[in-house]
């Protein structure tokens, strides 16, 4: 349910909430995190495909390719991450990451 409301982002709580309550090791938590995640993604492709909902993205190509080329390119780096990088930097990788990230919805609800 709450993958649902935070959308793809929710890998931010799902990850932690993963290695935190069940002792997952984080890189087998992404994976899982990812596999909850694909329902969600799924519904949700189907219903917007429905509505004029798309007809945006075909407005945004160019942006749409460089996202789809940024989203390829971190996934690629990330596999290689995972062999080289021991978990616990890992762990202190996505502390920074939730930790800016709280920073800049908190200064955003300020302004």
């Amino acid at each position: 349910m709450v993958a649902a409301f935070m959308g793809v982002a929710g890998g931010e709580l799902l990850i932690p909430t993963i290695v935190l309550l069940f002792g997952v090791d984080i890189r087998l938590a992404g994976s899982l995190s990812l596999l909850v995640s694909l329902p969600t993604m799924l519904i949700a492709f189907a219903r917007y495909s429905r509505d004029s909902t798309f007809a945006v993205l075909r407005q945004n190509t160019r942006f749409i390719i460089l996202m789809g080329a940024g989203s390829v390119t971190g996934a690629l780096v990330g596999v290689v991450a995972l062999t080289v990088v021991a978990g616990p930097a890992l762990i202190g990788a996505l502390a920074l990451i939730l930790l800016v990230s709280a920073a800049k919805v908190w200064r955003h609800a300020d302004n």
